[in-house]
């Protein structure tokens, strides 16, 4: 019974050091809001697992999250652990948590509202995206991609702000 108690301490202090790890893109959102952490499992040899996705394959910040990870991890005392890539089912914007999404906004990024899976439709948001600042939905797309390119680039016409959207992916 100690062992399973202690394997527990030692996943959720995992838990605890994910979360405080930034996503080099977006600052104010960790890994774990973001919902690129699959799973954090004990193995049979001891080992804990620790399950990482991309947003998407070839995103430039992969090997950045995964050493910040492997830094946080190494200081938070749970022992031996490995961590993997997950690259099937692919991550979705599904998987931002609920904080992460109030922190995007908060950031000045408009959540994703849906996934879809078409890049089509992706490029195709007939949505009106509301300003984060000011709540207006007289807006324009600029860009289909923004800083990166999950995300696209966006104007309000009423209080004349750039601002990005979150891609539905």
């Amino acid at each position: 019974m100690n062992a399973l108690l202690d394997a527990e301490g030692r996943v959720s202090r995992a838990w605890d050091a994910l979360a405080s790890v930034e996503d080099p893109e977006i600052p104010a959102l960790s890994i774990v809001d973001l919902g690129l952490i699959r799973g954090v499992k004990p193995r049979s040899d001891g080992t804990l697992e620790v399950e990482i996705s991309p947003t998407y394959v070839g995103c430039p910040a992969t090997e950045v999250i995964r050493r910040s990870a492997e830094r946080a991890l190494g200081g938070a005392g749970i022992g031996g652990f490995v961590v993997t890539s997950v690259l099937s089912p692919a991550w979705t914007s599904d998987w931002i948590t609920p904080e992460g999404r109030r922190k995007l906004e908060i950031y000045g990024i408009v959540p994703p509202e849906r996934s879809t899976g078409s890049m089509r439709d992706v490029l195709r948001m007939n949505r009106p995206v509301s300003c984060p600042r000011c709540r207006s939905a007289d807006t324009e797309t600029l860009s289909e991609f923004g800083s990166t390119p999950c995300k696209a680039l966006h104007r309000c016409r009423a209080c004349l702000e750039p601002f990005e959207c979150f891609k539905c992916i």
